[in-house]
């Protein structure tokens, strides 16, 4: 029978009950019957037929078994002062083994870290959050660290100790609702879980870690114990991004879904490692002249269907296409190679699955208790709950971490037209409005203002970009004049305009003029990205070539057309993966891109235009450096309806630097056309979406002549020859 403890801890202990395991397990100074204090010792270890104790200095002694569960306790009969010591453990089945008890180690929190943690403002959480390898007192080891206020037990639990949550119950911080633990002998590559006992009863659920740097390849869940060893060799380009203005200069980004850009033939499911994707991928953009590559969400999520977009591992990198440092070369090779890298961030909603965040600490813990806040029925996940300290300290140092670990160059936050609006996707009644009897979701406007401030002020030079879809004001303004913030935002408008334009039989266009000039009322308004993304080409929706109008000739000519159009237009650029190349079929993860199409010319000269266009792009500075202003635009005719022809300048910040870019949205050759230019120079034609080499029929000028003699509110004209659902640029000559 145990000298101090009651039958009904001693019950609570081996039915996994007790919630305070480091109050009764390990060593401890304790008042014993004959009102003595004396060292008490105890551990919980079920596969132990019995238990050893061994001082590092002094007389090994075995323990006494308190219930048939595993309980050992052991009562030292002399006053001694605290000691190092070791457990031999006699299980069972199996040899004799010695370990450490993780019972005999004090908390390894720092002040620091819990004063920011409770104030919600540790932006490095990760730091500490979740599991690091540490040595302590000459001991190597684990600590893990997850918060779960509300809980009534958390342990760790592993092959380590046969999945069992009652031998690694870990130590609760209350004031700040953290617990942790750490267990000497746990190393990289160890799995665990955190097994979270609800404070409403029921059966204890298995949670993959929040803060976990690595996963089990699905459909295993459990989290990984990582350590990288990856040594970067990227400092130059980290030294160099602050000093880039990047809003004065060229942004071309390809967005893929890094499990279908491309498959290994023959194998299931065939994915390219990131390695590999460094091997095949890098020279790709390299050759199509891309400045950045967007990866779709990359963090670990339990259903390939969901794109990335349902999470439940923020910190850990999937497992799907390799481990985290196989990553980081990745990233390390595109800086090698010039290129920025951009990941798809998703602090929007998280998936329901079990293992992941959903009622972790069996309460709403990262989301709402109510579903009118806490639910996305459109897409069956979770909103998080951004007045929470949790949810501010979890999604800011996530991103944070992403920034710092992983040296990405950007971050394309997801769906916040769905953070901004507490009605978002709902009907009257599914809602609750703010405090103020408003829609605007207070909390959320707080955190992305928080996230974007913080990611700049520690990282100047990355980039944020808002998937925003509504007309909420200063989406991209600083954050002190009352915006969010953002480096851009997603130019939604320009692309619903646009392809609801080019969708159309070139005979209707003439109708519909306004939607390739409506842009401009608003282009200056914000810092836009023009995105055709993957959602454009999923869905029913059909690919781009697919939405085209007329026969085969006129959709590609259409979509080049789409393109130059797209270049020419005020705004950063963005296309999705297989838009380049003109893939009929809509776009599936399940599969590789259509890489086959590129033995036909006319796919090829789709790729040859994209890839011109990107470097066009790239050696123009009337294409990008004046994006956001007046100034470097000015239109020459937009009121031609009746041809579908539009033209405009596209101005560098030396205004005599300019090009003239000119596009026919109807299959009708113009022999000549009079167009009013700046000077009477003479232009040369410097790209022709209608070129042989693009598929085109190889009309339309070489080289013109301005005149004196004003049109179009210009002091000069040309005479030209416009080829049919095409665009040109051009250049002038001096």
């Amino acid at each position: 029978m145990s000298v101090t403890l009651k039958i009904e801890e001693i019950s609570a202990i081996s039915n996994g009950d007790h919630g305070d395991l480091f109050s009764v397990l390990g060593l401890h100074h304790v008042e014993v019957e004959d009102k003595k204090k004396k060292w008490v010792f105890r551990c919980f270890r079920p596969d132990a037929k019995s238990v050893k104790l061994i001082p590092e200095k002094g007389k090994e002694v075995v323990a006494d078994r308190l219930s048939d569960e595993g309980l050992f306790e052991y009562t030292f009969p002399r006053k001694r002062d605290s000691f190092k010591y070791k457990l031999e453990i006699t299980p069972y089945v199996g040899d004799n083994y010695v370990i450490e008890d993780a019972y005999r180690f004090g908390s390894l929190i720092s002040d620091y870290d819990l004063q920011l943690w409770g104030e919600g403002n540790h932006h490095y959480a990760y730091r500490f959050m979740g599991a690091h390898k540490k040595t302590v007192d000459g001991v190597t080891g684990t600590h893990f660290v997850v918060t779960a206020p509300s809980a009534a037990r958390v342990s760790v639990i592993g092959p380590f100790n046969n999945w069992d949550g009652r031998i690694h119950g870990m130590r609760k911080h209350y004031q700040q609702g953290l617990w942790e633990i750490f267990i000497p002998h746990i190393s990289p590559g160890d799995l665990y879980k955190f097994e979270v006992k609800s404070p409403f009863g029921g059966p204890p659920v298995k949670k993959s870690d929040p803060y976990g740097r690595f996963c089990e390849v699905r459909p295993g869940t459990a989290s990984i114990v990582w350590e990288s060893s990856y040594e970067w060799s990227d400092q130059k380009w980290l030294d160099e991004r602050p000093e880039t203005p990047l809003h004065e200069k060229p942004i071309s980004i390809y967005e893929i879904h890094a499990g279908s850009w491309r498959r290994k033939p023959g194998e299931d499911p065939g994915y390219l490692s990131y390695r590999e994707l460094a091997e095949q991928l890098i020279p790709y953009l390299t050759e199509m002249g891309f400045t950045h590559v967007e990866l779709m969400p990359i963090a670990e999520h339990p259903y390939d269907p969901s794109w990335g977009y349902q999470i439940t591992g923020y910190f850990a990198p999937t497992s799907r296409f390799g481990n985290p440092d196989d990553l980081k070369f990745f990233i390390d090779k595109c800086h090698d190679a010039g290129i920025g890298v951009i990941v798809d961030w998703v602090p929007a909603h998280f998936t329901k699955d079990e293992h992941g965040l959903r009622r972790f600490d069996g309460t709403a813990l990262y989301e709402h208790e109510d579903a009118r806040l806490g639910e996305h029925k459109d897409w069956g996940t979770c909103i998080f709950n951004f007045g929470r300290t949790e949810v501010m300290n979890f999604l800011i140092s996530n991103a944070i971490f992403w920034i710092e670990e992983y040296h990405i160059d950007g971050l394309r936050v997801d769906a916040v037209a769905s953070m901004l609006y507490l009605d978002y996707s709902r009907e009257e009644g599914e809602w609750i409005p703010n405090k103020y009897g408003g829609r605007e979701n207070l909390e959320a406007l707080h955190f992305l203002r928080r996230f974007n401030e913080v990611t700049h002020l520690y990282y100047p030079g990355i980039l944020t970009f808002a998937e925003e879809s509504t007309s909420w004001p200063g989406v991209s303004q600083p954050t002190t004049s009352g915006g969010l913030g953002f480096d851009f935002k997603w130019n939604m408008g320009w692309m619903n305009d646009t392809l609801t334009y080019i969708e159309k039989d070139p005979i209707y266009r003439r109708y519909h003029q306004d939607q390739l000039s409506f842009s401009m009322i608003y282009a200056f308004s914000e810092q836009f990205i023009l995105p055709l993304s993957h959602d454009e080409v999923v869905h029913m929706k059909k690919s781009l070539i697919g939405k085209m109008p007329g026969d085969d000739w006129q959709k590609f000519a259409n979509l080049r057309l789409l393109y130059t159009y797209m270049y020419g237009h005020p705004g950063k650029k963005l296309l999705f993966m297989s838009n380049e190349f003109a893939q009929w079929d809509e776009w599936s993860e399940a599969k590789s891109i259509d890489w086959h199409l590129l033995q036909w010319d006319t796919h090829k000269g789709v790729q040859r235009l994209v890839k011109e266009l990107n470097n066009l792009y790239r050696n123009e500075p009337a294409m990008y450096e004046v994006d956001s202003r007046w100034e470097g635009f000015q239109w020459i005719d937009i009121s031609d309806a009746d041809n579908s022809l539009l033209s405009f300048i596209r101005k560098s910040k030396d205004s005599d630097d300019y090009l003239v870019f000119i596009l026919n949205f109807t299959p009708a050759y113009h022999d000549v056309y009079r167009f009013g230019v700046p000077e009477d120079c003479k232009y040369e034609v410097i790209f022709n979406s209608d070129a042989e080499v693009f598929g085109g029929s190889n009309t339309g000028p070489i080289e013109v002549k301005g005149e004196e003699g004003p049109w179009h509110n210009q002091p000069c004209h040309i005479n030209i020859s416009v080829p049919p659902l095409a665009g040109v640029v051009l250049k002038p000559v001096k």
